[in-house]
C-alpha cells in the first residue's frame, strides 16, 4: 500500500479511543455543579487535540412556553490544542461554527480535528467550536452511548432500560410548540449569547473570532453578520459583524438568501406552503396544524436518523463482522420504507421489497458506507466518499432515478450509484477511501462501463465517519429540525425577517473564505467572484469529513485553507 495514502487511514488506537469515549459519553462528570451556568465536560484528547462539551444556559423568554429543561441551554464541543491555552480568550483564533440543515455539531469532528492540528503545527493554537442548535436538546443519546448496537436497538425500539433509563419515544408535534418560534431571530441571537458568555470582551471577540458555518450555516452567518443585539442600530459594538474578525463558508456562501442551496431540502419533506404568506404560516405553527420540525417519510425523520447512529456503533464496534443490524431492527413501515428508499436497484425491487437489505451479507461497515457513501444514498446533501464496496459482484442502482439521467443533480448528485448484486451470496466488506485504486481494487464499472469511482473522488475515512456519527456527545444529526427556520429564510422579503438584517453591510465589512465541495451542492455554479477554494471530489458532507491525509499524499485541503485563513490578520 502507498505508505503516504496510510498515513491518513485511523490508527487502530483511535478507534479505542473513540469506541471508549463512546461508552462514557452518557456519564459526564461536568467540571461545574449542576445548577452553575456553565458546565464543561472532557469527552477525550488524542493526536494533540482535547475536545470537551460546554454547556451554557441561556433560558429562553417566557413567551416560548413550556419546554424541556435542557433546551434552556446552549451547547457545543469545543477542539484545542492539548499544547495550547486553556483559556479560550487566549487562544490565537476562534472558529465558530454553525451546522447544516439537519446537522448538529457532531458533524464537525474531523475538520475541527484536522483544523487545530494543522495549525499547532504551525505554532498557533486555535480553537474550533462546534455549535448545536437548540432543538438538538430533544435529543436522547443513551443508546447510543451504550456502545453496543443490540443495547442500542433494544433501548429504542423494544422499551428496555439502559443505565437506569428509558427511552420516552420520538417526539411528537403536539410536544413541539415551543419550537414554533424557534426561527433564523433566535437562531443568531443564541449564537451571539454564546459568545458574550464565553468571551465577555467584545474586542477579544472582533480580534480573534471567526464566524462560519457548513450549508444552511453559512446562510445563518449571513444573518448573524447583519444583526443588531440590543435593538439600536446607532450603537454598532454590539452589530453581529463586531463579533467577527472574519467569516467562512463551508460548501454555501455567507448571504441572506437560500438560493446556493438548491437541493439542501428534498421536495418530499413536510415543509409547509410559504405562499401562504408569514402571518398565515406562523398561525399554523402557533397552532399546531402545520409542523413544527422538518421531516420527510424516509431517512429523514427521528427515528431513521437515529439509524444513521446505530450504524456507526456497529462500524465501531466490530468494523470487519457481519452485520446483523437489519434482522435485529423491529419491522415497521418508517424502517421499511427506508430500507427499500436505500437498497432498491430499481423501481420493481422498491415494490416488492425483493431482494431486501436483510438477504444481502453486509460487513458493519459495509452497511454505514451504505447509508452514507455517494456511491449509495441518493440524497446530495447527505454523501460523502468514504470508499467503496469490496467482495463481490456489484450492479447498478437505478432507482429513484436511472444513473446518469438525473434531472435534479442538486438533489440526487452526478455520481453513479451501486449496490451488491448477490443476495445470500459472498459477505459484501467495505473499502476505506484510502485503499481505492490500489492494486487489488477490483475497480468496478457500471452497466455503460463507466468507473463508478476512482482514488481521486474519495476523501473520508469511514472509521472517522462512525466516529462523528455515533462517539460523539452531540450528534451528527438535527433530529428535530425547527420548520420555523426554513419558512423564515424563504419568506425573507416579509417585513417580519427583512427587518432582521439592520446592517446588511455587515456581509462584507469582514474577510471571507468560502470553500465549495468539487462535486457538491454548488457544482457547475461556483460563483467565481467570491474566489473560492474548491476541494476537488468532495461532496457535500467531505467538507466536515474528509481524512487529514488525503489518497493523493497531501494534506486535507478544507482544514489547509482554514488554518491559513486563521493566520491572515484582520
Amino acid at each position: 500500500m502507498n505508505t503516504s495514502r496510510s498515513r491518513g487511514r485511523t490508527p487502530r488506537t483511535l478507534r479505542v479511543a473513540a469506541l471508549a469515549v463512546l461508552l462514557t459519553t452518557g456519564a459526564f462528570t461536568p467540571s461545574a455543579s449542576a445548577d452553575s451556568a456553565r458546565t464543561e465536560t472532557p469527552v477525550g484528547t488524542s493526536g494533540g487535540v482535547t475536545e470537551t462539551v460546554v454547556r451554557v444556559k441561556a433560558p429562553l423568554p417566557a413567551s416560548f412556553g413550556a419546554r424541556p429543561a435542557a433546551c434552556d441551554w446552549l451547547s457545543y464541543l469545543r477542539y484545542r490544542s492539548s499544547s495550547g491555552p486553556a483559556s479560550s480568550a487566549d487562544a490565537d483564533r476562534v472558529l465558530v461554527a454553525q451546522p447544516g440543515i439537519l446537522e448538529g455539531a457532531g458533524a464537525f469532528d474531523s475538520v475541527a480535528r484536522n483544523t487545530v492540528t494543522r495549525a499547532a503545527e504551525q505554532g498557533r493554537h486555535i480553537e474550533f467550536w462546534a455549535l448545536d442548535r437548540r432543538s438538538n436538546c430533544l435529543e436522547d443519546r443513551t443508546g447510543i452511548a451504550s456502545g453496543d448496537q443490540h443495547t442500542a436497538v433494544d433501548y429504542y425500539y423494544r422499551g428496555k432500560q439502559v443505565a437506569g433509563r428509558t427511552f420516552a419515544g420520538f417526539v411528537g408535534n403536539d410536544k413541539l410548540g415551543w419550537m414554533a418560534n424557534l426561527g433564523i431571530e433566535q437562531t443568531v441571537r443564541d449564537e451571539y449569547t454564546l459568545l458574550a458568555a464565553e468571551l465577555p470582551d467584545q474586542g477579544v471577540r472582533k480580534d480573534k473570532v471567526l464566524c462560519g458555518g457548513h450549508s444552511l450555516g453559512g446562510v445563518i452567518t449571513g444573518y448573524f453578520a447583519a444583526a443588531d443585539f440590543d435593538g439600536n442600530p446607532a450603537t454598532t459594538a454590539d452589530a453581529g459583524h463586531n463579533q467577527c474578525a472574519g467569516y467562512f463558508a463551508l460548501d454555501t456562501t455567507v448571504s441572506t438568501s437560500l438560493g446556493d442551496l438548491s437541493g439542501s431540502i428534498p421536495d418530499d419533506t413536510n415543509l409547509p406552503d410559504v405562499g401562504l404568506g408569514y402571518g398565515v404560516v406562523q398561525a399554523g405553527l402557533d397552532s399546531g396544524l402545520l409542523p413544527r420540525s422538518l421531516s420527510a417519510p424516509v431517512l429523514l425523520n427521528p427515528e431513521t436518523m437515529t439509524l444513521l447512529a446505530i450504524a456507526g456503533v456497529g462500524a465501531l464496534q466490530n468494523p470487519g463482522g457481519e452485520a446483523d443490524l437489519p434482522s435485529y431492527l423491529p419491522a415497521n413501515t418508517n424502517i421499511e420504507a427506508t430500507n427499500r428508499f436505500l437498497f432498491s436497484k430499481d423501481t420493481a425491487t422498491f415494490l416488492t421489497g425483493s431482494p431486501a437489505v436483510k438477504d444481502f451479507r453486509l460487513t458493519n461497515e459495509a452497511i454505514l458506507g451504505s447509508l452514507m457513501d455517494d456511491q449509495s444514498v441518493p440524497l446530495a446533501f447527505l454523501q460523502s466518499s468514504v470508499g467503496f464496496f469490496d467482495g463481490g459482484p456489484i450492479t447498478d442502482k437505478n432507482f429513484p432515478v436511472a444513473n446518469g439521467s438525473s434531472s435534479q443533480p442538486g438533489l440526487f448528485g452526478t455520481e453513479y450509484k451501486a449496490i451488491p448484486a448477490e443476495p445470500h451470496g459472498p459477505l459484501y466488506t467495505w473499502r476505506n477511501y484510502d485503499r481505492v485504486g490500489d492494486p487489488d481494487d477490483p475497480g468496478y464499472r457500471s452497466s455503460d462501463g463507466r468507473p463508478f469511482t476512482a482514488a481521486g473522488k474519495e476523501v473520508t475515512d469511514i472509521q472517522e465517519l462512525a466516529r462523528s456519527m455515533a462517539g460523539q456527545p452531540l450528534d451528527f444529526t438535527e433530529q428535530y429540525f425547527p420548520t420555523k427556520l426554513v419558512t423564515d429564510l424563504e419568506l425573507a422579503t416579509s417585513p417580519q425577517v427583512k427587518r432582521l438584517v439592520v446592517h446588511p453591510d455587515g456581509l462584507t465589512a469582514n474577510p471571507t473564505l468560502t470553500v465549495l465541495a468539487g462535486d457538491g451542492l454548488l457544482a457547475g455554479r461556483v460563483p467565481a467572484d467570491l474566489h473560492p477554494v474548491v476541494a476537488d471530489g468532495y461532496q457535500h458532507l467531505d467538507v466536515l469529513t474528509a481524512a487529514p491525509v488525503q489518497n493523493n499524499g497531501r494534506p486535507e485541503p478544507v482544514s489547509t485553507a482554514l488554518t491559513e485563513f486563521a493566520r491572515t490578520p484582520r
